[in-house]
C-alpha cells in the first residue's frame, strides 16, 4: 500500500502492479489527462480573486490552488524531471480549463463533467482489459500517482529514463501486449 510521501519510483512500481496490459496503459494515457482536465474545469469556479497584470486577466480558482499544492509534492518525490512534467501538464490544463470554468453554467458543467465522465469510462475500459479493479479502489494515493504514471510513460516512450522503465516493468511482472 502506497503512502503519501513514498518516492516516485516506488509509487510508479506500485501503480504498475495494476497496469500490466498495454490496452489498459493506452486508455490511461488518454483517460487520466481527460479526468484531470475535467476536474480542473469543475474547480475553475468560483473565482477566489482576479487581477489584470501584463495585459492578461489572472484568476485565482480552486483549480489553481490544487495545482499550487500538488506540484511541490510531485517535484519532491525524487524524480524532479517527471515531477516537472506533471506540474507543467497540470498548469496547461488549468490554463485552458479556466475560461471554460468562467463561461456559462452549461459550458462549465458540460466540459467538466463530460471530460471527467469520458476519462473515467476510458479508465474503467482499461481495467476491463486488465481484468482487475483500478488501484484507487485500494489506495487513494493512486489519484496522485496516476498523472505521475502518465508522465513517466510519456518519457519512457521517448526512450528516456531507461533504468526507471526497466524497474517499473520488471518488479510488477511481465506486461501483456493485448490486441
Amino acid at each position: 500500500m502506497a503512502t503519501l510521501f513514498r518516492p516516485a519510483d516506488e509509487l510508479l512500481v506500485e501503480y504498475a502492479r495494476f497496469h500490466r496490459d498495454r490496452r489498459n496503459i493506452h486508455t490511461h494515457l488518454v483517460g487520466i489527462p481527460l479526468m484531470v482536465f475535467g476536474l480542473a474545469v469543475l474547480l475553475s469556479r468560483p473565482p477566489l480573486a482576479a487581477t489584470d497584470w501584463g495585459g492578461l486577466r489572472w484568476v485565482l480558482t480552486p483549480a489553481v490552488l490544487l495545482w499550487a499544492l500538488s506540484t511541490p509534492w510531485y517535484l519532491s518525490r525524487g524524480l524532479p524531471g517527471v515531477g516537472l512534467l506533471v506540474g507543467v501538464m497540470h498548469a496547461l490544463m488549468v490554463l485552458f480549463a479556466t475560461p471554460l470554468g468562467q463561461a456559462g453554467t452549461t459550458v462549465w458543467l458540460g466540459w467538466g463533467l463530460g471530460c471527467l465522465l469520458l476519462g473515467g469510462l476510458l479508465h474503467l475500459a482499461g481495467h476491463y482489459y486488465e481484468g482487475r479493479a483500478p488501484g484507487l479502489v485500494q489506495d487513494l494515493i493512486d489519484l496522485l500517482a496516476a498523472p505521475l504514471f502518465v508522465a513517466a510513460e510519456m518519457l519512457f516512450s521517448l526512450g528516456w529514463l531507461a533504468a526507471l522503465r526497466q524497474r517499473v516493468e520488471r518488479e510488477p511482472g511481465r506486461r501483456v501486449c493485448g490486441i
